[in-house]
């Protein structure tokens, strides 16, 4: 399992409707063969700042199954207009303690 962060900055006066435009545009990056879940959170602090973590079985299941593919360019379709610049996104793999 590879887990991809993505650093998410919107602009402020859509920061309230992000959450569900993700709701709402992540039935695009869950019908990608490889994707395990999701979950969104939003800054206590900071509230225009979100991070959303996708659980995939591989690097390759996002790089290539997912933003290769035509749900990609729907799911940046729904989440684009709340954008404040590219997110940054980084994948880890989970040590065992």
């Amino acid at each position: 399992m590879v887990l991809e962060i993505a650093d998410i900055t919107v602009k402020a006066e859509t920061a309230d409707g992000f959450g569900d435009a993700v709701r709402e545009g992540i039935r695009f990056v869950a019908d990608t063969p490889g994707f395990r879940g999701a979950q969104l959170t939003r800054g206590v602090e900071s509230p225009n700042r979100f991070v959303l973590m996708i659980e995939w079985d591989s690097v390759e299941a996002h790089t290539v199954g997912f933003r290769e593919s035509e749900n990609f360019g729907r799911w940046r379709g729904v989440i684009g207009p709340f954008l404040d610049g590219a997110p940054h996104v980084e994948h880890v793999d989970e040590i065992t303690l």
